[in-house]
């Protein structure tokens, strides 16, 4: 999943936020050395995350839409779908949450700059920039997604394949859609789940 999916899953803890939205930069084991001086629900936060990409990686709908999108964009393919499932999340917002996403994203966006100590150094270019571009709010567009994969092949020679994905998305939108509105319904379930028995 990206972003915007992990930011709506994390509840409204501050620290699980953040630490849900940093989970890419984060690698390796969370060996109780390297933990200690983290909050409790900064850890949540990013176990949350790997729990998240975990789920969404082995679930058949998933895996579905990723290797029809892999005949044309190949490794790209489970980057290019995360981007594609963010769109169908933003532009169907107000049926997950009872808030308007340009108000979430404002929310999201000062969380993420109060909570900025918790971001790795690494992330925080990216971090400003999502930011001042505005990416979540962008996903709504499909002009937004192809910035998002032709900076994504600017930025990255292994990601020059998914340039022109969002071409996939909208010759198979209904499709792709029906596939993933029962499938973040679910992934909302086991997520909240997840919160609750590791608080």
């Amino acid at each position: 999943m990206n972003f915007l999916a992990h930011l709506m899953l994390s509840g409204d803890r501050e620290e699980v936020i953040v630490g849900n939205y940093v989970g890419d930069f984060i690698k390796g084991k969370l060996t109780p050395e390297r933990v200690a001086s983290w909050s409790p629900d900064y850890l949540l936060g990013v176990r949350l995350h790997r729990f998240i990409d975990s789920y969404t990686d082995t679930h058949p709908a998933v895996r579905q839409v990723r290797q029809r999108v892999a005949l044309t964009h190949g490794k790209v393919a489970g980057v290019a779908v995360d981007i594609f499932f963010d769109h169908f999340l933003a532009i169907n917002f107000e049926t997950y949450r009872q808030e308007t996403l340009p108000n979430f994203c404002a929310r999201m966006y000062s969380i993420l700059e109060k909570q900025r100590p918790y971001i790795p150094l690494a992330m925080i270019p990216m971090a400003e920039s999502m930011m001042r571009h505005n990416w979540l709010l962008g996903y709504r567009e499909i002009a937004g997604i192809r910035r998002s994969f032709d900076g994504l092949a600017h930025r990255f020679t292994f990601m020059a394949a998914i340039r022109g994905a969002e071409q996939d998305l909208e010759q198979n939108y209904l499709y792709y859609n029906s596939l993933f509105q029962p499938f973040f319904r679910e992934l909302e379930e086991v997520s909240q789940t997840f919160i609750q028995n590791n608080h």
